[in-house]
């Protein structure tokens, strides 16, 4: 029980239970507060189904989720409805939320897309004891609850001691996420015109990555796409690199928000079909993330490379350029 092995699997197993846990708390909630109109049934209260492409749906391991074509954008532990709010719930074990910023308003610019006609709000159900949520944006709410453990869950487990009967709450306001009707969102047809819109100006148009509707996207595709760089042109941006066994032709170029309210330059580096690198470079040199080699950001780099051509290149004076416009920048 030592074992640096079994501390993180049994982590992750009561982080999953106490997520059960409150939804069930949750459910009930719902179906008897007057302000709640609707609520989305999702687990074991659902029949399985597979999850839908470009629409919200309840996936097989029976998690909300929204799809855009077969790769999943965006989850939510619940969601609730009153007649003007949508809140997306959020239940976690963390120590500090200071890091879910960032899954907030990923989440939070997602359902204003695709619900415009509601106040979307995030709930986080914490346990006592979490720290960083003095610095959650306003739209944020929490709830705390009493200090909780799993350990006599996974002792009944493993003791294989009888179920109890599955208790089905029943309500009118249950909904089911694939019979919602969700406003259009083309995510990859998105992804192209913000890019074409930024590239309308040199080296970008500030007037549209300014405007609320950009942010919004910015949001949900977590970096905006600027351009790319030739590979030896970065080669001299970043000279520690290390390009063993690369067939990289290019190196794309993309702007995310740092967690202080300001902007930061990242890059892509598709070394093959699968191994795409993720990396920003700072004051000790490049910082390398491997990316998800099924994962969304490589289907966003498929997609670009038929529709960014030469006009898309950047030199490295018009780089130079990007970043200190950027630098000026906070959200």
């Amino acid at each position: 029980m030592e074992d640096e092995g079994y501390i993180s699997a049994f982590r992750s197993f009561e982080g999953e239970v106490y997520e059960n846990y409150i939804y069930e708390k949750l459910l009930r909630y719902a179906a008897n507060e007057p302000r709640i109109k609707s609520f989305i049934i999702k687990g074991p209260h659902k029949q399985r189904t597979r999850a839908q492409s470009d629409a919200l749906s309840v996936s097989w391991k029976g998690q909300i989720i929204y799809r855009a074509r077969h790769k999943e954008i965006g989850e939510f532990d619940g969601l609730l409805f009153t007649d003007k709010e949508l809140y997306f719930v959020e239940m976690t074990l963390v120590k500090s939320v200071s890091n879910l910023k960032k899954r907030l308003r990923k989440k939070r610019a997602l359902l204003e897309v695709l619900f415009p006609r509601y106040q979307v709000k995030a709930l986080l159900v914490l346990n006592e004891g979490a720290t960083g949520t003095s610095d959650l944006p306003p739209y944020a709410s929490v709830w705390l609850t009493k200090p909780y453990s799993a350990r006599h869950i996974l002792e009944r487990l493993s003791a294989n001691s009888l179920r109890a009967p599955m208790i089905r709450v029943e309500s009118s306001k249950i909904a089911h996420a694939e019979e919602l009707k969700v406003a259009a969102f083309k995510y990859y047809a998105t992804l192209s015109w913000m890019l074409r819109s930024l590239r309308g100006k040199d080296p970008i148009d500030l007037e549209f990555f300014r405007r609320a509707a950009t942010q919004r996207y910015h949001d949900i595709y977590t970096k905006v796409y600027i351009g790319y760089l030739s590979v030896d042109d970065f080669r001299i941006i970043a000279p520690d690199l290390n390009w063993n066994g690369s067939n990289a032709s290019r190196v794309v170029v993309a702007i995310e928000k740092d967690h202080s309210g300001g902007y930061f330059l990242t890059y892509f580096i598709r070394h093959s079909s699968k191994k795409l690198d993720n990396v920003v470079i700072g004051l000790g040199g490049s910082k390398v993330a491997k990316k998800d080699p099924f994962g969304i950001t490589l289907t966003e780099m498929n997609h670009l490379d038929k529709v960014m051509d030469e006009t898309f290149a950047l030199t490295l004076e018009q780089h130079t350029a990007l970043q200190n416009v950027i630098l000026k920048l906070t959200h």
